[in-house]
């Protein structure tokens, strides 16, 4: 498993020119799939800021992969409804459908070879991500157990 605040600020590499196209600022989650489905980027050469899952090459320990600069674009489809301020989890209230407070989401926990969400962490726990429905402006929402 992989953590958000491991991968914040991680390079983006194109395997077609070796070198850098990109570094990770933000992700995009299906609260749906559960699972990251893009990766929001800065100091891009490229005319988009958004890497779709599917475009990866590669999710390294230090690096992640491209083809080429060419797949990074404006996001499209569930990661253009998906992306913006009110998708990022980092620092919201996390709490259940009931209306339970769980804490505060300090970061998630992500398979880096599917993008499927194990994990949000707050300060004194770790609810498993299948238990995720939906993420607003305010507040991370997850299933009472």
């Amino acid at each position: 498993m992989t953590r958000f605040s491991e991968v914040a600020k991680r390079p983006v590499m194109s395997t077609d020119a070796a070198r850098t196209v990109g570094i990770v600022t933000g992700f995009v989650i299906d609260p749906d799939s559960k699972r990251v489905i893009a990766l929001r980027l800065t100091r891009t050469p490229a005319s988009g800021d958004t890497l779709h899952w599917e475009d990866l090459t590669a999710f390294g320990p230090d690096a992640i992969t491209v083809p080429s600069d060419a797949v990074i674009v404006a996001a499209r489809g569930p990661a253009a409804e998906l992306r913006g301020n009110d998708a990022d989890m980092m620092g919201k209230r996390l709490l259940t459908d009931a209306g339970t407070e769980l804490g505060t989401v300090v970061d998630v926990d992500f398979d880096p070879e599917t993008g499927a969400v194990q994990y949000l962490i707050s300060a004194d726990d770790r609810i498993a991500g299948s238990r995720l429905l939906g993420c607003g402006s305010y507040a991370v929402i997850v299933r009472a157990v």
